[in-house]
């Protein structure tokens, strides 16, 4: 399979008797966008960190292009782990610019750094945010910072991206910005799961949607199909 699968995942946090998720199986597929839609505590945050390796699951499987990636050894587990992005809510960035914040992600898989450098200002000026270049963490707004930590992620060229409500701290033409790139990365094959209250964002940028409740996948298909009823 092209992608990420989830089959019959159980996960509780340490020190909870509560399920966070129950039974959950789930496909992030390639070129596609799946948007994960719920009340707060229903489980969509956990569900993209044990797709994105971070999370171990106490039981079920996480399947990453068909591998099971708590069956195979450290190294391979860190190859897989690096074809998915997982970007948070809350914008983490390092000290330095923008621009800085994108090259490292580059930088960090070998890119020399004039081609790092080169490569994310492009980045940033084809998602029409060349104003940011220059711009360090503590002069940008918590909006401009969910961008950079977004176009980081993207700059990593990971297979799978996952997005954790990017459109929290976003305003009306930042959210068209990510929008356009979700787009654009769909269309370059880039496969994305995007956990959201924004219903909105995934009525327009999704393929699918799973709605889900109390730790379990209510729902899964097109927006029209599965919007319509909530």
């Amino acid at each position: 399979m092209s992608g990420i699968e989830l089959r019959e995942v159980w996960f509780r946090y340490p020190g909870s008797k509560d399920w966070a998720l129950r039974g959950v199986s789930l496909e992030i597929r390639q070129g596609e966008v799946l948007a994960l839609v719920g009340p707060n505590g229903s489980g969509k945050t956990t569900i993209l960190k044990l797709a994105g390796g971070l999370y171990r699951p106490a039981r079920g499987e996480v399947r990453l292009w068909g591998t099971n990636i708590w069956e195979v050894n450290g190294s391979r587990r860190l190859e897989l782990r690096r074809m998915v992005v997982y970007v948070h809510e809350k914008p983490i960035l390092l000290r330095g610019t923008a621009l800085d914040n994108v090259a490292f992600a580059l930088l960090l898989r070998g890119v020399p750094r004039e081609e790092a450098t080169r490569r994310a200002e492009d980045l940033l000026e084809g998602s029409a945010s060349s104003h940011l270049m220059g711009k360090g963490r503590s002069e940008m707004s918590a909006g401009e910072a969910q961008v950079v930590s977004i176009l980081r992620a993207v700059a990593a060229g990971p297979r799978i991206l996952l997005l954790d409500e990017p459109t929290a701290h976003l305003d009306r033409e930042k959210r068209g910005i990510l929008t356009d790139l979700i787009g654009r990365l769909r269309s370059e094959g880039v496969g994305m799961a995007i956990a959201t209250h924004d219903l909105l964002l995934a009525a327009r940028a999704a393929d699918r949607v799973a709605i889900i409740e109390d730790g379990r996948v209510e729902s899964v298909g097109s927006p029209s199909e599965v919007l319509d009823c909530c």
